[in-house]
C-alpha cells in the first residue's frame, strides 16, 4: 500500500486554520476522510500515543509517591508501583477486557459481562471487519492503563504500613474484577448507561472514584501510621523528597493529555481532532485552576503556602475535569478545577479529623473531587441529568467501597495485611524487602 495516498489528508490535518474552539467543532464536524481504512488508522494511531501517555503516569505516580513517603518507605512504594501495573496487564487480558466489553456475551445481561480471555486480530491479518474504528489491540492497550491506574490510587493511600503480599492480592481482585465489572456498567453498555444516561467521559468516577473507594475501605481497616493521631494531636510525616514529588506531579499532568484526549475514542474526522485538541486544553487549565486555588487558599488559612497541597490542588483539578474535558469553555474548565483544588485544601484535614491516615492525599483528590467532577458535568453538558449522575455516583460508591472492604477484611483475617510494629518503626524497605532506597543517607 502506497503512503502517497494519505499524503494530502496528513496536509490537510497540518494546515488546520486557528480558529475558535467553537467555530472548529461547528465547521469541522461534517468533514469525514475519503475511507474507513484511513480513519481506522488513524484512530488507532491514536489509542497507541495516547495509551503511552497514560502509562507514563505510573512514572508520575511512582515519583509523587517516593516523594511524599519518609525516606525509609520509598523502595516499597516503588515496588509496588511496578508490579501493581504488571499485574494489571496480566489480569486485564485473562479477564478484565472481555468483563469490561462483553459485548452480545453478557453473563448477565447489562450487569455482568464475559469471563474470557483477550483475544487479537490475527498477525498481519486484515482489521476485524465487525471493528470498523480502530484495531482491538490498541483499544485493549489503552484501556488497559486506565485499569492499572485505579490501582495506582490504592497504593499511596496505605502506604508505610501495608504488607506487600497483601495488598498485590488485593490489586488481582481489583483490576481483574472490581475494576472491570463497574466500568462495564457505562463504558462497556451497561445498565448505568442504558438505564440511567449516566455520563462519564474519562473516569471521574468510573476510575477516580473507585480508586478512592479502595483506598478509603482499606485504611479504615488497615489503620492509621504509629504515632499518627496521639493525644488528640494530628502528628505530621514529612515526605522525603519533594523535588521528586513535584517531578511525578508534572509527569501525571502530561499523562493527563492521553487519559482525557483519548478517551475521545476517534480520531476519524477533523471534527474528532477539534474535539481532542479542545480536551487538552481544558485539561491543562484545569490542572492550572487547581493548583492556582489550592496556592491561594492555603495562604489564607495557613498563613504559607504548601506545596504538597499544591501539588495535590493541581491533580484535583484534573480528576475534576475528567468526567466531562469537552464541554466546557476554558473559563469554565478553569472554574470547575479550581473547586476541585480547594476541595482538596479542606478534605486532607478533614480526613485526619477522622482519624483516617491518606499518606498522600489520595483520597480527597481521586474519591472526593471524582465525585464532585461527575456532578459537574451537569453544569456544561445538557445531556446530562443531576439524578443520573448522582445514583450512578452512588451505584459505583457503594459497589466497589462493599466488595473492597470484604477483600481487605478476609486478606487481613487470612493473611494479615499490617506489617508488625517493629517494622513499621523501622521502615517497611528494610523489614520487608531487605533494602533501601537510598542506603548512604539513611540512618534510621
Amino acid at each position: 500500500m502506497k503512503l502517497t495516498k494519505y499524503l494530502p489528508l496528513a496536509a490537510a490535518l497540518v494546515a488546520l486554520p486557528a480558529m475558535g474552539f467553537a467555530q472548529e467543532a461547528e465547521m469541522a464536524a461534517d468533514m469525514t476522510p475519503p475511507n474507513e481504512e484511513i480513519g481506522y488508522i488513524f484512530t488507532t494511531f491514536m489509542f497507541l500515543v495516547t495509551g503511552f501517555l497514560v502509562m507514563w503516569m505510573g512514572a508520575g505516580f511512582s515519583m509523587l509517591e517516593a516523594g511524599l513517603v519518609r525516606s525509609k518507605n520509598v523502595a516499597m512504594q516503588l515496588t509496588k508501583n511496578i508490579a501493581l501495573f504488571a499485574i494489571a496487564a496480566v489480569m486485564y487480558y485473562i479477564i478484565g477486557y472481555n468483563l469490561m466489553y462483553p459485548g452480545d456475551a453478557w453473563s448477565i445481561t447489562n450487569v455482568l459481562g464475559a469471563f474470557s480471555m483477550t483475544v487479537l486480530e490475527p498477525v498481519g491479518g486484515s482489521p476485524d471487519t465487525d471493528l470498523t474504528y480502530a484495531s482491538v489491540g490498541s483499544d485493549f492497550f489503552f484501556q488497559l492503563m486506565f485499569c492499572a491506574t485505579t490501582a495506582s490510587i490504592v497504593s499511596g493511600t496505605l502506604a508505610e504500613r501495608i504488607k506487600l503480599w497483601p495488598f498485590l492480592v488485593f490489586t488481582v481482585v481489583l483490576t481483574g474484577f472490581i475494576y472491570p465489572i463497574q466500568a462495564s456498567w457505562k463504558w462497556g453498555g451497561g445498565f448505568l448507561d442504558a438505564n440511567y444516561g449516566f455520563l462519564d467521559f474519562a473516569g471521574s468516577t468510573v476510575v477516580h472514584s473507585v480508586g478512592g473507594w479502595a483506598a478509603l475501605a482499606g485504611a479504615l481497616i488497615l489503620g492509621p501510621r504509629i504515632g499518627k493521631y496521639k493525644d488528640g494531636k494530628v502528628t505530621a510525616f514529612p515526605g522525603s523528597n519533594l523535588p521528586l514529588a513535584t517531578l511525578g506531579t508534572f509527569i501525571l499532568w502530561l499523562g493527563w493529555f492521553g487519559f482525557n484526549g483519548g478517551s475521545q475514542l476517534y480520531m476519524d474526522t477533523a471534527g474528532n481532532v477539534a474535539d481532542i485538541s479542545r480536551i487538552f486544553a481544558n485539561t491543562n487549565t484545569a490542572a492550572a485552576g487547581g493548583a492556582i486555588a489550592a496556592l491561594i487558599v492555603t495562604q489564607l488559612v495557613y498563613g504559607k503556602v504548601d506545596l504538597t497541597m499544591v501539588l495535590n490542588g493541581s491533580l484535583a483539578g484534573l480528576v475534576s475535569i475528567t468526567a466531562e474535558p469537552l464541554t466546557p469553555t476554558l473559563g469554565a474548565a478553569t472554574l470547575i478545577g479550581a473547586v476541585g483544588g480547594i476541595i482538596v485544601v479542606f478534605a486532607v484535614p478533614l480526613l485526619d479529623k477522622l482519624k483516617i491516615d491518606d499518606v498522600v492525599g489520595a483520597i480527597p483528590v481521586h474519591l472526593f473531587c471524582g465525585i464532585y467532577g461527575t456532578i459537574a458535568v451537569v453544569f456544561t453538558n445538557p445531556d446530562a441529568t443531576l439524578g443520573g449522575q448522582l445514583i450512578s455516583i452512588a451505584i459505583v460508591g457503594v459497589f466497589t467501597f462493599v466488595v473492597s472492604a470484604i477483600v481487605w477484611f478476609i486478606l487481613k483475617m487470612v493473611m494479615g495485611i499490617r506489617v508488625s510494629e517493629e517494622e513499621e518503626i523501622m521502615g517497611l524497605d528494610k523489614g520487608e524487602l531487605g533494602m533501601e532506597a537510598y542506603p548512604e543517607f539513611y540512618k534510621g
